[in-house]
């Protein structure tokens, strides 16, 4: 109860003790006694309760040793010091609860623009309804200025949507038909009505918030280690104060060194950092799950890149059907089409895609389907056997690849073309070249994690050689291995680790998967990434920006380099003022004031980390036309 009025036993605190002054300078001491005592039971009745709550527990903290030296001010008649050591230390918690509430800024503005009503369309009309009561299949209206108010695919209508809550990046994205939309995100201008396909907390935006919340609670290895420190050392404190006392028969000493030699400063200094940065991540578009994964993260000198999607756009587009059958380019593609409506692979969504720009019809009867991780698919389509996928899946399927398709397979790969081979009942029908592109701000952001402190970048991707070297060589990896299966991307990385290296894996797709939680942090790509490698990765980069990935790594590096600030900070402070003390130059009250303001500095110095910003600009590829990579369009499987 008494809690509730912390603040406002505070400000009368603060009254009483300058009344108890000025009544002091005008000769009248008992006034001035009688205030400062009044002072001293109003603002000490907080941190009494707090005391006795943590006993209870069996725990000592601060409030215990601040309530025991302000009996024993009190005990000695040292009203001024007992009223001044109670007021700043309220005064303190006050500070302190303000600027961490702006560390947590990040997640505060998040749930404030959670959308809160929907218009959806029943019976034949338009209804305004909580978001809580849209249902998965609603045809949602949204309108020049309203959020989008769950996940769904556009269905009609075109506007321009600014998705900075969801990706970080506040310019303008249009949507029209088919594109996907996300929960959260402002329709700048224009007007669309969309499907509602996730509600609730399965959308996108309410994710983000409950990773971001859990992410600030969780702890690094130094916070942890500070929580078991303070648990011995502020016991260790009282014990210490009495020795004090024992040796000096000084009562008046041993209070100021017991509250001088309390840990405000060092137990506050590496939390409120760690919220600093996950929340300066969050702003920008990147989740960081946890301190422990932002101090692991400042740590990582190799990172593993998949290609598709990562390094490249992942929106490849068929650049050329090459038929080696007895039938049409458009037989081909409504077989090879309804094959690939059973994968989530960009490849098999971009062979879709052209089937159905083509106007065709490749909803045909399906048998005995399967995927084929790494290599690709088989099924029985219209009472035909098809295989579609790379050469080691023609292999393995006993597909003898004429002389001509080889020779023109490798022609499109060195053109920087994947081969997507399509064989029908047995016998190699035809071959489908997909091309992608090498991500606008990759250059810059691999130059940027360079600069930061990675050693080593490395490439893996199942595509074929000549398009991973071709992509290899413009991107300047070190190292890159091609025609990977997903367990052996994994194997790759546990190598790695086994060598000593501190290793990040990034990759969007289920691929990517087991080598992303094999690595010592994984690291999706959020926008266009499978939910798989969302759960798995330590980090997630919700704009598909590879410079939101160096801003990550820098702010980690900036995160824990502040982390170290505080900490040293607040141990020197501590150091020079129990120095102080037994030199007699520091007391109870001037000792008390330098003691919180150590613990507002520290929050202080952690809040410039929401003000820390990405180096690499979301518009690099549109501001240096070079850094795209020469038009080369490269994509994997």
């Amino acid at each position: 109860m008494v809690a509730r009025y912390k603040t406002r036993l505070m400000a009368v605190a603060f009254v009483l003790i300058v009344a108890g002054f000025s009544a002091g300078w005008l000769g009248v001491s008992g006034v001035k006694t009688a205030a400062l005592a009044v002072a001293t039971v109003l603002a000490g009745a907080p941190i009494f309760a707090k005391a006795v709550q943590s006993v209870r527990m069996r725990v000592f903290s601060i409030d215990v040793l601040v309530t025991i030296a302000v009996a024993g001010a009190v005990y000695l008649g040292e009203f001024t010091e007992s009223s001044v050591v109670t007021f700043l230390f309220l005064f303190g918690d006050f500070l302190e609860a303000r600027t961490l509430e702006k560390t947590r800024s990040s997640i505060k503005k998040l749930v404030d623009m959670t959308p809160q009503e929907a218009t959806v369309i029943r019976d034949g009309g338009e209804q305004t309804v909580p978001v809580e009561e849209v249902v998965i299949g609603d045809r949602v209206i949204i309108r020049p200025g309203g959020k989008i108010p769950v996940d769904g695919t556009v269905v009609s209508g075109r506007a321009h949507l600014n998705e900075a809550v969801v990706t970080g990046e506040a310019v303008p994205v249009g949507k029209t038909s088919g594109d996907k939309v996300f929960s959260g995100t402002i329709v700048d201008n224009g007007y669309i009505e969309i499907v509602a396909e996730k509600v609730g907390d399965d959308t996108t935006f309410a994710k983000i918030i409950e990773l971001v919340e859990e992410a600030q609670e969780s702890k690094s290895k130094a916070e942890k280690f500070l929580d078991s420190f303070s648990a011995f050392y502020t016991p260790a404190v009282l014990v210490l104060a009495v020795l004090v006392y024992v040796v000096t028969t000084d009562l008046k000493l041993a209070i100021t060194f017991l509250v001088i030699a309390c840990p405000g400063a060092l137990v506050i200094g590496a939390p409120v950092s760690s919220v600093a940065g996950i929340g300066n991540g969050a702003k920008h578009g990147v989740l960081i799950k946890g301190g422990e994964i932002m101090e692991m993260l400042s740590k990582v000198d190799t990172i593993v890149f998949d290609k598709t999607g990562t390094l490249t756009k992942g929106k490849p587009e068929v650049t050329d059907v090459k038929i080696f059958a007895k039938m049409d380019t458009e037989g081909l593609l409504r077989l090879v089409a309804a094959v690939e409506m059973m994968s989530e692979h960009h490849l098999g969504r971009a062979i879709v895609s052209d089937a159905e720009a083509r106007g065709l019809d490749f909803v045909l009867p399906i048998e005995d389907g399967e995927v084929v991780k790494g290599h690709g698919i088989r099924a029985v389509v219209d009472g035909a056997r098809i295989v579609v996928g790379n050469r080691a899946l023609m292999e393995l399927e006993g597909v003898s690849l004429t002389r001509a398709a080889d020779d023109y397979a490798v022609g499109r790969e060195r053109a920087g073309n994947t081969a997507v081979f399509a064989a029908v009942e047995g016998e190699i029908a035809g071959i489908i070249s997909i091309a992608d592109q090498i991500r606008d701000d990759a250059p810059e952001a691999l130059v940027e994690l360079r600069r930061n402190g990675i050693r080593q970048i490395i490439m893996l991707t199942g595509d074929n050689r000549h398009t991973a070297q071709l992509v290899a060589a413009r991107l300047g990896v070190d190292e890159f291995v091609a025609e990977m299966l997903p367990e052996e991307k994994a194997a790759f990385v546990k190598r790695l680790k086994a060598e000593g290296r501190v290793v990040a894996m990034a990759g969007d797709g289920i691929n990517d998967a087991p080598a992303i939680a094999t690595a010592d942090i994984g690291l999706a790509m959020g926008e266009g990434g499978t939910d798989i490698s969302m759960e798995t990765a330590g980090v997630v980069l919700m704009a598909d920006r590879l410079g939101q990935l160096s801003h990550a790594y820098s702010l980690a590096k900036a995160t824990i380099r502040n982390m170290k600030q505080n900490t040293w900070f607040a141990i020197g402070t501590a150091a020079v003022l129990l120095i102080g003390v037994l030199y007699g130059a520091v007391h109870l009250a001037s000792g008390m004031f330098i003691h919180e303001a150590s613990v507002v500095l520290v929050i202080l110095n952690a809040m410039r980390l929401t003000r820390f910003g990405p180096r690499v600009g979301s518009d690099f590829g549109k501001k240096k036309g070079k850094t795209r990579a020469g038009g080369a369009e490269i994509v994997s499987r």
